[in-house]
């Protein structure tokens, strides 16, 4: 099992990727079919709670996917974080290559090639 200290890491890196996304938390993680909210494990609940986790619920908001609840350790559930914290990184890849397709103004574009 991973120390806490790294898996604190592991999720103020992906929470760190994610919050400075202009995307919306549903663009990444899609929304269920399904209205019942999605218990989160024990895991997850340990590391939301942790000391370097600043918002608690968006924390558990990011971490509530199925395949996140089912972590059955550290390791696991250190990996299914930095996946989507890759997803979303590429999902903002994506915008912005989008963005900088469309016509605007030079400053607006070196501003955005400086992001």
């Amino acid at each position: 099992m991973a120390p806490p200290n790294q898996i604190c890491l592991v999720v103020v890196i992906f929470l760190s990727i994610f919050s400075l996304s202009s995307l919306p938390t549903s663009a990444i993680i899609p929304k269920a079919n399904v209205s019942l909210p999605i218990p989160s494990s024990q895991l997850v609940e340990n590391l939301c709670n942790g000391k370097a986790i600043q918002n608690r619920r968006f924390c558990l908001k990011a971490l509530s996917t199925h395949e996140v609840i089912a972590a059955m350790d550290t390791t696991q559930l250190g990996t299914l974080i930095m996946k989507l914290g890759a997803a979303n990184a590429k999902a903002t890849l994506n915008v912005y290559n989008e963005i900088i397709k469309k016509p605007g103004s030079p400053q607006a574009l070196k501003a955005l090639n400086c992001c």
